[in-house]
């Protein structure tokens, strides 16, 4: 599912602007006229969790979607108007128009590129070559695939204060002196040792902590522990949203809900909350029997950030990479040449052999 963005012509010759991915300007693919993209004076602002969650949304917070569904992967994507197919970016199917439209939650601030195309084709190419035991053929086809669609990815942003109930167990060290007999020289010779030993206590407690900005992918097309590594982004420089940011590429909707995505922040957050659980705990050691947290003051962003993203197919299976579209941070799926490994290790076995033998002989 996806939004029907608007799209801007040239005031010159009529054709396509697109956003210039680095600037604050819109600028024609045929003369090369550039539009400055006003200043917004709108204020980015975080919803109430529980309050969209109860109630009705006002219908400026709400979108038309129409659904643009990939029958292998199941991303859901914008195209061009009047292309009715295409090739997927996720995964390199064919990319079918199917009809239908919904209504959603639309996004209220995003990210601006600022890693243009040609700079992440660089970084992908650099990427490839840099992979050890990858295939000849792999760093051969990626000299020859210019494939990198840039896409807008749905994200959510979670704030809360929490307040966290708990019991548990506070371990403090001591130490005792132990004696002990051992033979020396073929006699038998009694000493002491220090043996360090620990009182458990039971305790119980209440810790409070404030989160801001927890985040959360929102689709599910995307390689979840690479898009995790795509961090950080620059969440202080977000943009209130504006069409004129989203020329020339493609957008994808949300396909985690909100309260999936809260479910995802407050396993971030439970990390957090027990490092605060065992500081208050002290001690020399600490064990937490339970826990019971409240979650206050629930706010969320839906939020749009940058990836140039290139799906490859290679021997029968698909493999991704992806550029952070702010920073030019890589992460990526390669396959791996068994050859190519099996060989080295071959080639180790016979090095630590060779060293063996020497050592034998040299005796």
């Amino acid at each position: 599912m996806s939004e029907q963005h608007k799209h801007f012509k040239c005031p010159q010759c009529g054709g396509d602007l697109e956003f210039s991915p680095g600037a604050t300007t819109q600028k024609c693919q045929y003369c090369e006229h550039e539009i400055v993209i006003p200043q917004s004076e709108a204020e980015i602002k975080e919803l109430d969790f529980h309050q969209y969650l109860t109630q009705a949304m006002a219908s400026e917070d709400l979108q038309e979607i129409t659904v643009v569904t990939c029958r292998s992967c199941a991303a859901a994507i914008t195209l061009d108007p009047n292309i009715t197919s295409d090739e997927c970016p996720y995964c390199a199917s064919t990319l079918v128009v199917t009809g239908g439209s919904v209504k959603e939650l639309k996004p209220k601030s995003l990210l601006p590129f600022k890693i243009t195309k040609d700079e992440g084709l660089e970084a992908y190419k650099k990427w490839i070559k840099s992979l050890w035991f990858a295939p000849n053929k792999l760093k051969q086809f990626a000299k020859l695939n210019d494939k990198l669609a840039g896409i807008y990815i749905p994200y959510w942003t979670y704030d809360a204060n929490t307040t966290t109930w708990y019991t548990g167990q506070r371990g403090e060290d001591y130490y005792v002196t132990e004696h002990y007999t051992t033979t020396v020289n073929g006699k038998t010779v009694s000493s002491t040792r220090q043996v360090r030993k620990t009182r458990w206590y039971h305790v119980s407690g209440v810790v409070w902590n404030s989160f801001d900005d927890i985040l959360v992918l929102a689709s599910k097309s995307l390689p979840k522990k690479h898009a995790d590594n795509l961090e950080p982004w620059d969440l202080y420089n977000l943009e209130p949203y504006q069409d004129a940011f989203l020329s020339g590429f493609r957008t994808e909707s949300y396909q985690v809900e909100l309260e999936e995505g809260m479910d995802e922040a407050k396993i971030v957050m439970d990390e957090t909350i027990r490092q605060a659980v065992k500081s208050d705990i002290g001690g020399d050691h600490q064990r937490i029997n339970s826990t019971r947290s409240q979650y206050d003051n629930v706010k969320f962003k839906h939020i749009l950030l940058p990836i140039w993203l290139s799906a490859y197919r290679f021997k029968s299976k698909i493999f991704r990479f992806l550029v952070n579209g702010r920073t030019g941070e890589v992460q990526g799926e390669r396959p791996y040449s068994w050859i190519k490994i099996t060989l080295t290790v071959l080639a180790v076995i016979a090095v630590i052999t060779a060293i063996g033998y020497w050592f034998s002989a040299s005796r």
